[in-house]
């Protein structure tokens, strides 16, 4: 029975709150990583759609496609549509956006997007063993003007993103000449256009699972900016 009210409850929360939020994970990463994000969006009456897509496989503009729209085929149609992304799928909606328009498009929360490239990519793209680890998209991350992320122009949408301040990989923090995440600097997560930014004490891989960082994306998708004066 208490099931079956929690059930209830739930269904109620989210038909009240009418917002659908699409969870999309980073490179090399599923959709296990957002599985503490995706919880906590439930509690909150959220109704997330959690996908997977083969981040290794494909270059950007494919992952683009094979990521969001089955995604977006899963939010009822009286719904908004809201994103949050790790990484990658930062840069995944920007692709999807540019060649697509989303009618109910509300709200978008980035996690330590790449939005102007990763230094990371530029010193080791040419590794033996960068592209098999990273594939076709990774190398598409790099900082010069022809990089994917640096070609598609500025944020035409609601776009609040969160940069991470700390690293646990210190050997890639070396290749990144400023206060970086360990993969992507704070500058490089910024966006022209962006309604709001901020950094965090998080690092890159784990960002995600951060309860002080999935309270500011609930804040961001409920208020349309993040909480500045928390003690972070």
């Amino acid at each position: 029975m208490k099931g079956l009210l929690a059930f209830f409850l739930l269904a109620f929360s989210i038909s009240t709150q009418a917002s659908c939020v699409i969870l999309i994970h980073g490179l090399a990463r599923s959709s296990s990583s957002m599985e503490t994000l995706e919880e906590s969006l439930i509690k909150e009456g959220f109704l997330p759609i959690n996908i997977d897509y083969p981040s290794r496989d494909y270059p950007i503009e494919q992952l683009a496609e094979l990521a969001i729209k089955p995604a977006l085929a899963q939010c009822p149609k009286n719904m908004k549509v809201n994103f949050v992304t790790h990484s990658l799928g930062g840069i995944l909606v920007r692709q999807y956006l540019r060649a697509h328009e989303i009618n109910n498009l509300y709200r978008v929360v980035m996690l330590g997007p790449p939005n102007r490239g990763s230094e990371i990519v530029d010193k080791l793209g040419e590794v033996p063993g960068f592209h098999f680890i990273n594939g076709d998209a990774g190398l598409q991350l790099g900082t010069g003007e022809l990089s994917v992320p640096n070609t598609l122009g500025k944020a035409n949408f609601d776009v609040g993103i969160i940069a991470g301040t700390r690293s646990i990989n210190l050997i890639l923090s070396t290749l990144i000449p400023s206060t970086d995440d360990g993969k992507v600097s704070i500058e490089n997560t910024k966006l022209e256009g962006m309604n709001d930014h901020i950094e965090m004490p998080v690092t890159h891989p784990f960002m995600m699972k951060n309860k002080k960082v999935i309270a500011q994306v609930v804040n961001y998708l409920k208020n349309g900016n993040f909480e500045h004066s928390k003690n972070l």
